[in-house]
């Protein structure tokens, strides 16, 4: 079986390597990495992932802004979103939006693998 690919979008290098370490050793394959919106669209367009774990706060372009951006181009683009504590009107900002599924910092491995695998058969 094709391992699915995901694009990971976090401003800070630390998180999207977190994010790769469980996701790789969950079987997954990165196939990229942004750090703002704009970027993550740009990526998008030309990776076609099939899943994007995408970070709420970052300069430039928001998450929420990136998910609307790359539901325009694909309208059922799987989208996870990262969230630290006291996002939630953030996180349901992104859901309407178009995301469909979103975990918490600090992460918890099988939390996300979980949110990931469960997005990717819906």
């Amino acid at each position: 079986m094709m391992s699915k690919r995901v694009l990971i979008v976090d401003d800070a290098a630390f998180m999207r390597m977190m994010i790769k370490n469980i996701l790789t050793e969950g079987g997954y394959e990165i196939v990229g990495e942004a750090e703002n919106g704009i970027d993550a669209a740009k990526l998008y367009k030309e990776l076609k992932p099939d899943l994007v774990m995408m970070d709420i706060t970052m300069p430039e372009m928001d998450g929420i802004d990136a998910v609307k951006k790359i539901i325009e181009i694909d309208k059922d683009a799987k989208i996870v979103m990262c969230s630290a504590m006291g996002q939630q009107a953030m996180v349901l900002d992104a859901i309407q939006a178009g995301a469909k599924d979103f975990v918490v910092k600090p992460f918890k491995p099988d939390r996300v693998l979980e949110a990931v695998s469960r997005v990717l058969k819906s």
